[in-house]
């Protein structure tokens, strides 16, 4: 029989001396909501439904729009005694897992910290789910890049299509997938798994390219940067997804989502970097020259992925909304912004010193 998980409101009461049982409301856990895509899907649920979210990370709390109550609380999940306590006092109802390290080029750099962030994490709170006897559902959210290297003939890439990962970042979130998986099939702990593909928006790290293009747009109008543009590999394509787009999708996945299945999530809309590029100076009331930065340009032999989302799109009826121009519009807005506000509070500093 298929199951639907309603995310709205509960039907139960509320007894503050067992917060297991007969709650007022459904607690919801989501692990990285400092970060990028953790802190949009925050303000989705705080604003679509009627669920308690606690959020955790190593991260500061983020800075939402919303007027509904936000829980963050800073913890190590790769230390298990101390994510076993959290799990253990927020009895959630649902976890949302996006905590870990998110960027290709770092995981070569730092592969024991990337290794711990994206599996150790994981592990720790699947463990504590079966060893405290949680009924809870949990989404983990790994990553498209578990399949690697893919020839052109076997896309658009279907979920039951071979891992062949080719950084440890890809690894690592192989790793994680099949450890969720591992849980499902070995404890019939309910869990789903979610591969997204990239996915960009406002408060993203310029560690990604969409916003190092962005910021330095940001920083040239201010006049705190040269009129010139440093790039890398403006051919290469790219499936972009806005992230406000793609939180909605983890959440509709939770909803919807088949026990012990994965499902690719990607826009279908393929851009060259040169577009994100264009794009973004279009949108800028400054002229610049774009000049290529050697320590930018990142080698790489795989061909773009492209996803085949048809299970995912059957279940949910999802479909990105929010456009490219839209996207790069925001995240320019919100640089500018950041950028303001720095220079507010250096001067702010400066005065108090001086």
């Amino acid at each position: 029989m298929e199951t639907r998980y309603n995310l709205g409101r509960a039907t139960v009461l509320y007894d503050s001396s067992n917060v297991n049982l007969e709650r007022l409301d459904l607690q919801a856990i989501i692990t990285g909501a400092g970060g990028f895509a953790g802190s949009h899907l925050a303000e989705y649920l705080l604003n679509n439904t009627d669920q308690t979210i606690w959020g955790c990370g190593q991260s500061l709390a983020p800075i939402l729009r919303s007027k509904t109550p936000f829980n963050y609380h800073c913890i190590d999940l790769t230390n298990p005694h101390d994510t076993m306590d959290f799990i253990e006092r927020t009895k959630p109802d649902y976890i949302y897992h996006l905590a870990g390290q998110a960027a290709v080029h770092t995981s070569w750099e730092e592969p024991k910290n990337n290794y711990d962030a994206n599996v150790y994490a994981a592990l720790n709170i699947l463990d504590a789910i079966w060893k405290l006897k949680i009924k809870c559902r949990m989404l983990v959210v790994t990553s498209m890049e578990v399949y690697g290297k893919v020839s052109p003939n076997n896309m658009p890439i279907k979920e039951d299509s071979c891992f062949r990962p080719n950084s440890p970042y890809s690894a690592s979130k192989a790793a994680e997938d099949l450890l969720a998986q591992a849980y499902f099939l070995g404890h019939g702990l309910d869990i789903i798994r979610v591969r997204p593909l990239n996915h960009i928006g406002p408060r993203q790290s310029d560690q990604f390219v969409a916003t190092a293009f962005a910021r330095q747009l940001a920083r040239i109008e201010l006049g705190q940067q040269p009129p010139t543009i440093l790039v890398g590999n403006l051919s290469d394509r790219r499936d972009f997804t806005d992230v406000r787009d793609m939180v909605k999708a983890y959440a509709l996945t939770m909803e919807y989502g088949e026990s012990g299945s994965a499902y690719n999530i990607a826009s279908g809309n393929m851009y060259s970097i040169k577009e994100l590029l264009e794009t973004l100076i279009g949108l800028s009331n400054t002229k610049v020259t774009i000049k290529v930065d050697s320590k930018r340009v990142r080698s790489s032999s795989t061909p773009p992925l492209i996803a085949d989302c048809t299970s995912f799109k059957k279940i949910t009826g999802w479909e990105p909304e929010i456009t490219l121009q839209e996207t790069l519009s925001d995240l320019l807005n919100f640089e500018r912004n950041k950028l303001k506000s720095e220079n507010m509070e250096r001067d702010s500093v400066r005065k108090v010193t001086n």
